[in-house]
This record gives structure tokens, sequence and C-alpha cells, in this order.
């Protein structure tokens, strides 16, 4: 019986001891940051080209400002129908609204949205293969609609222009794109969304 009831003690002492654990848990829990699978999953720009799909990672928590402009042109259809108008052996770059027009061939590169993000969300990502940056003429609060995807690492760009996202599938597309190649439909969806 001493024995029996020994046991008994000591089981309320542990569901006492795990009971005020959890509470002072909870207690911090309130003023603590969640962690990071608890916070929101960043969108993922999807590019559907006449050579296939492009999937892109979007920075959300290192450059937001710079990410919920690009989201909000790709949701208002800004891109749909644009070309990439420029292609080279290291980058492809998208997102001047003049290069709907053929004919306007010669000023590709030089139109926007003409809303300017106005801040520069510099992170310590490296401009490597696969990388997203807003493209701009020389002054990064400047940068606006124009986004480019190295096909290679261009260390010369680090520190020089926000890094906003990363190919996370289609990388294979992104190398086989020629100029004048379309963007049919550029939308925005959830990580993990199907």
């Amino acid at each position: 019986m001493r024995r029996f009831a020994f046991i008994v003690c000591g089981l309320l002492a542990a569901a006492t001891y795990l009971s005020a654990q959890t509470a002072g848990t909870a207690k911090l829990a309130g003023t603590a940051k969640p962690p990071a699978a608890a916070q929101a999953a960043s969108p993922v720009m999807v590019i559907e080209t006449e050579k296939g799909t492009i999937e892109i990672q979007l920075f959300q928590s290192e450059a937001p400002k710079s990410v919920d402009h690009i989201v909000a042109l790709a949701n208002k259809n800004f891109y749909r129908s644009q070309r990439f108008h420029r292609v080279e052996t290291s980058v492809v770059q998208f997102g001047d609204p003049q290069s709907r027009d053929m004919t306007k061939q010669g000023s590709w590169g030089t139109g926007s949205s003409y809303n300017p993000i106005g801040v520069v969300e510099l992170t310590k990502r490296k401009n490597v293969r696969g990388m997203v940056g807003l493209a701009h003429s020389g002054n990064a609060k400047l940068a606006d609609s124009q986004l480019y995807i190295l096909k290679r690492a261009n260390p010369t760009l680090d520190g020089q222009h926000v890094v906003v996202g990363q190919v996370v599938s289609g990388m294979a597309v992104v190398d086989k794109l020629e100029r004048a190649d379309m963007l049919k439909m550029v939308t925005i969806k959830a990580a993990g969304q199907k």
C-alpha cells in the first residue's frame, strides 16, 4: 500500500511540474518570436512561357517592400504578354511593358511601371545561378518592374541589386529562352500551393 501511495504521489508531483512548465512556456510564447516554420510562407511567382514554366520562390521576409511591389504588379497582370527583352549567356531579363510591341524593340529595356519602389532592401544573398533580382540603371532606389534571372553567378551584382527570389523550378527553361520569347502568364501562389 505504501508503495502504491508513493507512486501516486510521484505521479501527482510530476503532473504538477509539467503543468507549471506548460503554463510558463505559454506565457513566454506570447512575447517570443514564432519559429520560422510558423511564419507565413513566401509567395511563389509562376511564369508560364512558350518554352515551359519557371517558378521563383520570393524572399518576402528579406525584401518585403520589393516583393510586395512585384506581387502587386503580377496580380494586376502587368507582366502578362511581355517578352524577355534581354537574353545573354549569363542573364535573362523581363519587366518592360514596351516589349509587348515588336515595333519598339529598339527601346526595350527602358520601360517600367513608372512607380519605383523607392527603397533598397539589400540582403546577404549572393548573385549565383538561379537568383532573381531587381534590375535598375544605376540607382537601386529607382528599381521598379524589371527583373533579372541569372544563368550563371555574377558577384559584381552583389550589394548593387536587391535579390528578391530564386528559381526553384524551371532553370532548364531559363537556359532555353531567347530574346522576344513571351511571358504568356505570370501568377502568384502561396508556398506549398499546387
